[in-house]
C-alpha cells in the first residue's frame, strides 16, 4: 500500500513538473492573460499621466493620449520652463512649442523639433504599456524555450524576444512571476555579448482600460547597475 501511494506521489509531481514546462507562446498567452484578460489593448483609447524623474534634472510631466483604432497619439510634455507637444495622426505629424504652433525652423532645430522625433515617442510609448501585448506584433520572434533565471534574489520564468531585421536590432528578456505570469523586469542588450543596454524593475500596478499597467518603472545600466531614472504612471 505504501509503495502504491508513493509510486502516486512520484507520477503525479512527475506529470504536474512537465505540465509546468511552458513554451514561449504558452508563457506569453498566460502573461497577457493576467495583464490584459479582456483584450482591450487593440482598442485601446485612454489618457495616461507619467512623470519621468532623472538625476540632476527637473521632473518631466507628460500627458499622453493614444488611440489604436484611429492611430492617433499625443504627448505633452512639461520640463521646468519648457513644454513640447507631438500630434500624430496616422502619417500626419504636428509640432507645439511653449503653446506656439508655428514654430519656426530655427526653434526647431535649437530644440531638436522633428517629426522623426514625434514618431519615435509614439513607439516607445505604445511599446512599453503595450508589453506584454506588443510581443504578439509582426515582427517579434519569440524563443521557443523558457528560461528560468533568478534576478535580484528572485526566481522567474524569462522570454527572450528577438526582431526581425526590418523592425528592430535589440535583443530582450522578460521576466515574469512564475506563479501568477505578472511581468516585473524586462531587459534589452544592443550587443549582449558586451553588457551593454538597461534593465527596467517594474513595481507596482495601475489598471487603466481594464489593462494592468507598471505604475513605476525604474531604469538601470545592465554593466554597472547605474541608476538612469524612473517613471511613475499618475
Amino acid at each position: 500500500m505504501i509503495k502504491t501511494i508513493f509510486t502516486f506521489i512520484i507520477l503525479t509531481t512527475t506529470t504536474f513538473a512537465v505540465g509546468q514546462e511552458l513554451s514561449g507562446e504558452e508563457l506569453l498567452a498566460k502573461a497577457i492573460q493576467y495583464h490584459d484578460p479582456n483584450g482591450n489593448w487593440d482598442s485601446f483609447n485612454g489618457t495616461l499621466q507619467i512623470t519621468m524623474e532623472t538625476p540632476k534634472n527637473p521632473a518631466r510631466v507628460s500627458t499622453i493620449k493614444i488611440n489604436l483604432p484611429k492611430e492617433y497619439f499625443y504627448v505633452k510634455a512639461t520640463r521646468a520652463a519648457e513644454t513640447t507637444e507631438y500630434t500624430v495622426e496616422k502619417n500626419d505629424c504636428k509640432i507645439a512649442f511653449n503653446g506656439n504652433t508655428e514654430v519656426s525652423e530655427e526653434v526647431k532645430k535649437e530644440n531638436n523639433l522633428n517629426c522623426e522625433r514625434a514618431h519615435l515617442y509614439k513607439n516607445y510609448y505604445t511599446y512599453l504599456y503595450g508589453l506584454p501585448m506588443k510581443l504578439k506584433d509582426e515582427g517579434t520572434i519569440i524563443a521557443s524555450k523558457v528560461m528560468k533565471k533568478t534576478f535580484k534574489g528572485k526566481e522567474y520564468l524569462v522570454l527572450k524576444a528577438t526582431y526581425k531585421e526590418s523592425v528592430g536590432k535589440d535583443t530582450w528578456y522578460f521576466y515574469f512571476d512564475p506563479k501568477t505570469y505578472a511581468m516585473e523586469i524586462y531587459q534589452f542588450f544592443k550587443n549582449e555579448s558586451k553588457n551593454d543596454g538597461e534593465y527596467i524593475l517594474l513595481s507596482e500596478e495601475k489598471v487603466v482600460n481594464g489593462i494592468k499597467m507598471p505604475k513605476i518603472r525604474a531604469w538601470y545600466y545592465n554593466a554597472n547597475d547605474g541608476y538612469l531614472g524612473t517613471d511613475i504612471l499618475d
